[in-house]
């Protein structure tokens, strides 16, 4: 059985370090286990509360080569900081239409 995990104890400021230390960027949005870094360019998901098992997927607008560059960035500081980020595969964001909802996609690779 797999265990539900609790949103309120995720360790988001670990995560923004990381995101901040590797690429330079901000947290854009947190919801639930969920973590969008600035541009939307990528997110950040987690695996347990602790924030030591990661997953990330990638905006399916983004380059190739910026993609494998910001993940062995992201992937060097986790492990400098007791976490490690799985890559996970691309997402895609459409905008419902008629209001603020997004419909998220993800694209196990």
């Amino acid at each position: 059985m797999k265990r539900k995990l609790n949103p309120e104890l995720y360790e988001l400021e670990k995560v923004r370090f990381i995101i901040k230390d590797a690429c330079g960027l901000d947290v854009a949005y947190a919801y639930d286990d969920l973590v969008f870094a600035e541009h939307g360019l990528f997110l950040i998901q987690f695996l347990d509360n602790a924030a030591t098992k990661l997953a990330c997927w990638f905006n399916n607008e983004m380059a190739e080569l910026q993609e494998i560059k910001m993940f062995d960035s992201l992937a060097k500081t986790a492990l400098l900081n007791n976490a490690l980020i799985t890559y996970k595969g691309r997402f895609m964001m459409n905008q419902k239409a008629g209001n603020k909802e997004i419909d998220i996609e993800f694209v196990y690779m």
